[in-house]
């Protein structure tokens, strides 16, 4: 196999653009994806089970369709719909953002009802509100436990950004689409777009091993 790093090279500024697009479409939605799933987690818990009803129906709605057609619908109806033309930003960033809400949402709900009830109790007892409760004991001990699954599910979405090339957002994949398009070569663009993801995803996991080893000592 004749690998040529001098193609690479030559689209080695497109690939850097591209790395700095990814990783602005993925720390965005990870934001956005966290608080959103937060709220919706907490929805889901609520004793009213018409209230808790359209946060459940979000989830299943987000994780039972593909993200790619998420994205098609998104770009393609809601972002016309509202601002009136297509904009491959905010439709990557919305659709990533409201896709990762729907599992992180579950994550949530299961560490904190892998809390003893009594946690809360305890709190209640102490004078404090449920929400206080919920914002000064519940949650911080349950996000020691959900470092793990939230940990993979940020890597998940590093990955799953790739998918937002196909509405031409200029991030690592399209500009891997398109140096293969150009030279014909599957090799050169598609290994070092592979290699780039890796660092990317090796690095978050690091972050957040990091992390869960200091909030273990606390």
């Amino acid at each position: 196999m004749d690998f040529r790093f001098d193609l690479i090279a030559n689209y080695a500024p497109f690939f850097l653009k591209g790395t700095l697009l990814t990783i602005g479409f993925s720390v965005a939605s990870i934001i956005l994806g966290t608080i959103l799933g937060l709220l919706i987690g907490l929805g889901e818990m609520m004793r009213n089970k018409k209230l808790a009803a359209p946060f459940r129906v979000y989830v299943t709605l987000f994780r039972g369709t593909p993200l790619l057609v998420q994205i098609m619908i998104i770009h393609f109806g809601f972002v016309p719909l509202f601002i009136g033309e297509t904009n491959v930003y905010i439709s990557g960033i919305a659709a990533l953002s409201l896709n990762s809400a729907a599992y992180v949402a579950e994550i949530f709900r299961a560490g904190i009802q892998s809390l003893d009830r009594g946690q809360m109790e305890a709190a209640r007892s102490l004078g404090m509100t449920h929400v206080q409760a919920m914002q000064h004991v519940i949650i911080p001990q349950a996000f020691k436990r959900m470092i793990p699954a939230l940990g993979n599910e940020f890597i998940v979405l590093i990955k799953d950004s790739s998918l937002v090339s196909v509405i031409a957002a200029p991030e690592l994949m399209y500009w891997g689409n398109a140096m293969q398009g150009q030279y014909y070569r599957p090799w050169e663009p598609y290994l070092t777009t592979a290699l780039i993801y890796l660092i990317l995803t090796m690095v978050c996991d690091f972050l957040l091993r990091k992390l869960e080893r200091r909030l273990a000592t606390e």
